[in-house]
């Protein structure tokens, strides 16, 4: 096929689908009941255009891969689900509310275990995507374990994003590029660019789950401060002070979101976090400069501003 970027991600989702077709029908169902509810696809697109960037031309094995790691991703949602005790996912009920848990767990793995499939014919490949999804586990946990603790600080929040969620940009920008076989210094550039503009991604994200609408979403806002999680509990001093608010709110039948937000933004949590995110959008582009100017290249910085200026 030729290379056309509405056609490459719409290729990823029709994989993805057949993908998961198993002969286990709640795990065929469930998998695809969050896939076809769709999603931003921002991974792939950071792929695909970081293959182009390269002058490369393998457009079935980006595909490919691409559609690996939009099911990692997906695996990750679904597992946050669970622990989250999400109800709405893309605007859909989520595996874990329609299914149970059990279910929402074993689809989980099951995306996960798909991915081994696709991505057997990519010898070197793998070494990069393993790291990534390593990283990523390695992030969740470390921030399971900061929300248990109550300890959420600026230098532990960043350390969680670096690895649960720009590892996987990371990989994404570094496997388009190695795809195409690149130099050295080019693929540096594009993994430099695809973790920054994962470190923003996430930033925007959890602002978004205290200031963003629930409607746009597609799920419910909240649930990451009412945990002390996000960059606004780290910034404005930790965990604690989210969930303290939770607790005042309680006792005093107040809505306790509004709480939540009214104690960050007066702390100046929430400004604060916006303008992290603008410095890391900085550093994104800053990344894009170290590459020959192509089309591709504007469109990976468009997709920085897209990652910062989104509503959802």
């Amino acid at each position: 096929m030729t290379f056309n970027l509405d056609e490459a991600i719409l290729a990823v989702d029709e994989l993805m689908m057949s993908a998961v077709e198993s002969d286990v029908e709640v795990l065929q169902d469930a998998s695809r009941h969050i896939i076809s509810a769709g999603g931003k696809r921002v991974r792939p697109r950071v792929l695909f255009l970081a293959h182009q960037a390269m002058g490369g031309d393998r457009v079935d094995d980006a595909v490919r891969i691409a559609a690996a790691i939009e099911l990692v991703h997906t695996a990750t949602l679904v597992h946050d689900d669970i622990n989250d005790h999400g109800t709405l996912r893309r605007g859909r009920v989520t595996i874990n509310q329609r299914w149970g848990r059990t279910f929402a767990l074993l689809t989980g793995d099951f995306l996960f275990t798909v991915v081994y499939q696709m991505m057997a014919p990519y010898k070197d490949l793998n070494i990069t995507f393993s790291q990534a999804t390593t990283a990523l586990v390695e992030g969740e946990t470390l921030q399971a374990a900061a929300a248990k603790a109550g300890d959420l600080n600026r230098e532990t929040y960043q350390r969680i994003v670096a690895k649960k969620t720009a590892s996987l940009f990371r990989a994404a920008a570094l496997l388009g590029a190695e795809l195409a076989d690149a130099d050295q210094a080019h693929i540096d550039a594009l993994g430099e660019y695809g973790f920054y503009l994962g470190l923003a991604f996430q930033v925007v994200d959890d602002l978004l789950d205290l200031t963003g609408d629930p409607r746009l979403m597609g799920k419910a806002a909240g649930v990451d401060m009412a945990q002390g999680r996000g960059v606004a509990a780290a910034v404005g001093g930790n965990g604690h002070a989210a969930v303290g608010a939770v607790a005042v709110a309680e006792e005093t039948d107040d809505d306790p979101l509004f709480a939540v937000k009214q104690r960050l933004v007066e702390s100046g949590a929430v400004e604060e976090g916006r303008k992290m995110a603008a410095v890391l959008a900085g550093q994104a582009n800053a990344a894009l400069d170290k590459l020959p100017p192509s089309e591709a290249v504007d469109g990976l910085r468009e997709l920085i501003n897209l990652v910062v200026d989104r509503d959802h």
